[in-house]
């Protein structure tokens, strides 16, 4: 081996050399007598010993390796279009139809011949043989099954009882169709155990068992074992025996046309077809096994198309007592289109067994079983998850108090994680699904590289999310139980107004972090993302410096306590009540019961007249004829009567009153000060109540309490004489009017 791959090598190295050596070699080397020819080992070795030819002919195979490896990545590269795959897919199809169809006719024939060639005699004995068998194991099966009849109804009875608890019910009944299963499979089994020991015992030579005799028993095992499983399925054994609601008439139908094609389908592949394959030739039982399948498929397709429009009506009603949207939905789909489904599946067991007639029986098993298998999972786990999610969540009676909203929040979270359960669940059969039917492989793929990490992705996208969801319920319900008077201290106004905007925060920071995470996990780069981010900003903040000034002043606001709802304020050159406060706008109400509106922005000073504590400030001005510690005393004495009302004394802080003295000798009176300490935004009532005294104890002591005073001038005419006054004389009734002689001065007070 070694040396034919030197000389392989040596013979390429030489017609590489060939194109590299010069025409004046070439000439020489034409015109020389081949004298003594070199052997290929001697030219390899010369053309080694040789650099510029060595190095020549190193380049011009890398050029050769490069191509041959363009050309085969070409070629790899190159699919067929989905019409060359139709195409080709049909041709197969039309010549395995034509080359099983000769094959078969010729192996009839081949066949036939033998058959007249047999000895009659031992063919007769062979089928009788095998006639006894099949009616003794048929009998025996049956025996046993009317034997049987007698535990089917009391299992039946103890299945339809309902007395105690509704546990106890299903345990029961579940209890009586596993014991109804088993006594069902045990006939069949006993029943296999009595043709087995016919066959060794009284057919053929004892001790061993004939091909035909071993086919028919496990044929026999496996067609009455899928049938017992399509007793227990539609109650043939009772009506409490069953696992699908259905009713009589139903069940009489489709329980005889399932066990008929089950019986065709299994003694007819599981018998028929490995007897002909052993006793003839295979082409002809492969011809055989696509008649028997056929014939099973045309019938199916006529029982399919005859119960279309029953199937959808069942299905529309079952939809409609479905309490889930998406299983209304599903089932709605389902009913109109199962129908194509169900043909497009027999199709392709035809086609199959066409292209594959060897592969076709273990595969469409395989790919069906396991199809049937991942819907009835995935039906019994979106069952199951929507029985446990859909129980509301319940909390304790303290834990309530103190969180109000946390039982109808969590609540709310049922809904949307069932959807996704169901979608996951959905997503997982649809995989078992297509890794039965196409070549794709579950298993390769999950344990690939790519499979590896979209499965990781998926569940730390899963992970972030929930986190979120954790982090956000638990904050939410810590600023719950802080707003809860019921829960602690009531929250004051501003407490209020901050934990609201700090839920808000807290909301759309949570949602753009974990947006961002979850575009960075699942492989998107968020760096121009965050950089447009900014580009807005900067944009918004230009655009929109008086909204960004509000935002800030109002939150410096808040944190510095300078404003509560309820607070009887001035801002803005308006003075009223604090009705509403949010992070950029202050709501007022005055006293005439205008509401404003202010903006932040437009708020430079803020005088809060609810803060700690207050003053009413009391300047009263006396005559000047007055004596002013007469007056102090009994400004002293309205106080004391003042403290004496309950309502007002609750209101004022300490029970002295502050005198400052005189504070100004005016005009027209002699200002004299005073000051009572009063609660938070007391001071108005306590004020007005405090001038009521004042004024009834200074009336009381004839102190005089200045007011402007007014002359009325009546005017003179042009000759110096006043107009006449029209008087009234109180006492007389009687008015009278008069000329004077000069100005008439009147005091009015």
């Amino acid at each position: 081996m070694k040396q034919k791959l030197m000389a392989c090598l040596a013979f390429v190295f030489a017609l590489a050399l060939s194109g590299l050596v010069t025409p004046a070699a070439h000439a020489a080397e034409s015109t020389a007598a081949p004298a003594a020819a070199e052997s290929g080992h001697q030219r390899l070795a010369d053309l080694l010993e040789d650099e510029a030819a060595r190095s020549a002919l190193i380049e011009q195979l890398r050029k050769l390796g490069e191509q041959d490896a363009a050309e085969a990545i070409a070629a790899g590269s190159a699919e067929p279009s989905l019409a060359a795959r139709v195409a080709d897919l049909s041709q197969r199809v039309a010549e395995g139809a034509v080359s099983e169809t000769r094959n078969a006719v010729t192996a009839f024939g081949d066949a036939w011949h033998r058959l007249l060639a047999a000895d009659p005699l031992a063919l007769a004995w062979l089928v009788g043989e095998f006639a006894a068998l099949v009616v003794v194991t048929l009998m025996v099966f049956r025996l046993l099954s009317a034997a049987a009849g007698t535990l089917f109804r009391a299992l039946d009875r103890q299945a339809a009882r309902g007395d105690g608890l509704s546990a106890v019910v299903w345990l029961r009944r579940v209890l009586s169709i596993g014991g109804a299963a088993a006594t069902d499979l045990a006939t069949v089994v006993l029943a296999w155990f009595a043709g087995h020991a016919l066959a060794l015992a009284a057919l053929g030579a004892p001790g061993e068992l004939q091909v035909q005799e071993s086919l028919f028993l496990n044929a026999f095992l496996v067609v009455e074992c899928l049938r017992a499983a399509l007793r227990i399925l539609v109650a043939h054994h009772g009506e409490h025996l069953r696992i699908l609601p259905v009713a009589a008439e139903e069940k009489a139908y489709w329980y005889a046309w399932a066990s008929r094609m089950v019986f065709f389908l299994g003694y007819g592949l599981l018998l028929v077809v490995p007897l002909i394959n052993d006793l003839v030739t295979a082409e002809l039982g492969r011809a055989a096994a696509v008649v028997i399948l056929l014939t099973a498929l045309l019938r199916a397709a006529v029982i399919v198309m005859q119960n279309r429009l029953r199937a959808r009506a069942a299905l529309d009603a079952l939809a409609e007592r479905m309490e889930s949207s998406f299983a209304r939905i599903s089932l709605g789909i389902g009913a109109r289109i199962w129908h194509v489904v169900a043909l497009v599946y027999l199709a392709a067991i035809l086609v199959t067994a066409i292209l594959y007639p060897e592969e076709a029986l273990p595969f469409m098993l395989a790919a069906t079983g396991q199809t049937l298998i991942a819907v009835a999972a995935g039906i019994v786990l979106a069952a199951l998850l929507t029985q446990v999610i859909l129980r509301r969540i319940r909390i304790g009676d303290e834990l309530r108090a103190k969180f109000p909203l946390l039982e109808a929040r969590l609540n709310a979270y049922v809904p949307s994680a069932l959807k996704i359960a169901r979608f996951a669940i959905l997503a997982v059969v649809v995989a078992v699904i297509i890794d039965a039917w196409t070549p794709f492989d579950l298993g390769v793929w999950m344990s690939s590289e790519a499979g590896a990490r979209l499965l990781g992705r998926a569940l730390s996208v899963a992970l972030i999310i929930l986190l979120a969801l954790v982090v956000w319920l638990v904050l939410a319900s810590w600023i719950e139980f802080r707003l809860n008077p019921q829960a602690g201290v009531a929250p004051n106004p501003r407490a209020r107004t901050l934990l609201t905007i700090f839920r808000n925060v807290v909301a759309i920071a949570l949602v753009v972090v974990t947006s961002m995470v979850v575009l960075a996990e699942i492989g998107i780069n968020i760096a121009p993302l965050l950089a447009g981010a900014g580009v807005l900003g900067l944009a918004i903040g230009f655009g929109a410096q008086k909204l960004v000034q509000d935002v800030i002043t109002g939150v410096f606001i808040q944190l510095e306590r300078a404003i509560d709802v309820g607070d009887v304020v001035t801002a803005g050159g308006i003075t009223g009540t604090v009705e509403r406060l949010t992070i950029r706008s202050l709501g007022l109400r005055d006293l005439s019961g205008t509401y404003h509106l202010l903006p932040f922005s437009s708020v430079d000073t803020v005088a809060n007249y609810n803060r700690d504590f207050a003053y009413h400030v009391g300047e009263y001005g006396i005559g000047y004829r007055e004596d002013t510690d007469e007056a102090i005393v009994h400004l002293r004495a309205a106080f004391d009567e003042l403290l004496q009302d309950a309502a007002l004394r609750a209101q004022i802080i300490g029970d002295q009153l502050e005198v400052h003295g005189v504070t100004a000798l005016a005009d027209s009176s002699v200002n004299i000060r005073v000051r009572i300490k009063t609660m938070a935004g007391s001071q108005f009532p306590i004020g007005r109540a405090y001038n009521r005294l004042v004024k009834r104890h200074f009336d009381a002591a004839g102190i005089e309490i200045p007011f402007p005073h007014m002359t009325v001038y009546f005017g003179e005419d042009k000759q110096g004489k006043a107009p006449a006054a029209h008087l009234k004389l109180l006492g007389t009734g009687v008015g009278s009017a008069g000329p004077t002689t000069g100005p008439a001065p009147a005091q009015a007070g």
